[in-house]
């Protein structure tokens, strides 16, 4: 495979996302192109054992920076990393398209700039695999924070599609995540997507309430991107904080430090499983290419698993997946696809 990374993408760019393409092309030996800029990549790979590795550099000359505006900086800066890095996927010239950079400015390139969404999508969402019990998606992330309620619904249709030839989950779970379980729970949104998902032909179960969701009443989550993006931080901070108060709590005294210290590898397994760097990103579902979008803050190692994110979708052609259900629903027709 061809896997394009966005050099110039996390906070700390670019050493991470060097770093973590260096590590995904010693583990899976596909091309990674590295795009942005040239010099300081290749200060960066200078640093690092690459011999032999499959590793190129493409450059790119501006940043589309966490300030900047999303929609103006896709239309300004043409010759940004994630403008030619997403043009090569376009060109048939690199399969994937990786990014720890501004999520906005990766949602307007891909959709209004370069790759377009797939015929028939309304909107494309961010789909992200949550470390918990069974990785279920929660979907829509973050792309979209208004939302109607066919975009719900065909959230749920690609959400679906990806979970069941990514994960491998046959008729996938799904549910709308809701303040309650009964059918008359819920803002209007909720209200008026329950009947298109009820009689979609995907396997709906109802509503599911956040702590159905962590553990595993669904294997797909639908909310609009406005909920799902404060779920997904709320969870991350909420980990964050037990972890910090239960390493406070067993340094309080020399007992409970020793206990501490023959539990360690139990605390490590449990972080590990915890951790969102292990999930690596989040794929944007809908474009016409594959795009993963990772954290700001991702590490080297967040930055190789968004890889295997991506390596995975490219395997299992969840494009052509999506292009067909779409095609195949008539559903996604009756609404114009809107710029």
């Amino acid at each position: 495979m061809r896997i394009v990374v966005d050099a110039m993408g996390s906070d700390n760019h670019p050493e991470p996302d060097v770093m973590g393409a260096v590590a995904a092309a010693r583990e899976w030996g596909d091309e990674i192109i590295l795009v942005g800029d040239e010099e300081r990549i290749r200060a960066v790979l200078a640093r690092q054992d690459t011999a032999n590795l499959p590793l190129r550099v493409v450059h790119a000359g501006e940043v589309i920076t966490m300030t900047d505006v999303p929609s103006e900086a896709s239309r300004q800066k043409q010759d940004s990393s994630m403008h030619v890095g997403m043009n090569l996927v376009k060109a048939g010239k690199a399969d994937a398209f990786v990014s720890a950079g501004n999520t906005g400015g990766v949602l307007a390139v891909a959709m209004l700039q370069t790759l377009r969404r797939i015929r028939g999508i309304k909107r494309p969402a961010l789909g992200v695999l949550f470390p918990i019990k069974g990785n279920p998606m929660l979907i829509d992330n973050g792309a979209n924070a208004d939302a109607r309620p066919e975009f719900l619904l065909q959230f749920a249709q690609i959400g679906s599609l990806y979970v069941e030839r990514v994960r491998g989950v046959p008729n996938p779970r799904v549910a709308l995540l809701s303040n309650g379980e009964e059918e008359g729970k819920g803002n209007e949104l909720i209200k008026e997507t329950i009947p298109l998902l009820a009689g979609s032909g995907l396997n709906y179960i109802g509503n599911v309430e956040p702590k159905e969701f962590i553990f595993g009443a669904a294997d797909v989550a639908v909310a609009d991107g406005f909920t799902g993006n404060i779920i997904m931080k709320t969870a991350e901070a909420i980990a964050s904080y037990m972890s910090e108060t239960i390493r406070e709590e067993i340094k309080a005294n020399p007992l409970t430090t020793l206990g501490g210290l023959l539990a360690r590898p139990a605390f490590a397994r449990v972080r590990r499983r915890l951790d969102p760097d292990e999930v690596g990103g989040a794929p944007l579902l809908g474009v016409d290419g594959v795009v993963i979008v990772a954290h700001g803050r991702s590490s080297a190692y967040a930055i190789k698993q968004a890889v295997g994110q991506a390596r995975q979708a490219v395997a299992h052609d969840i494009v052509g997946a999506i292009r067909a259900g779409v095609a195949a629903n008539p559903s996604s027709e009756k609404v114009e696809i809107q710029q």
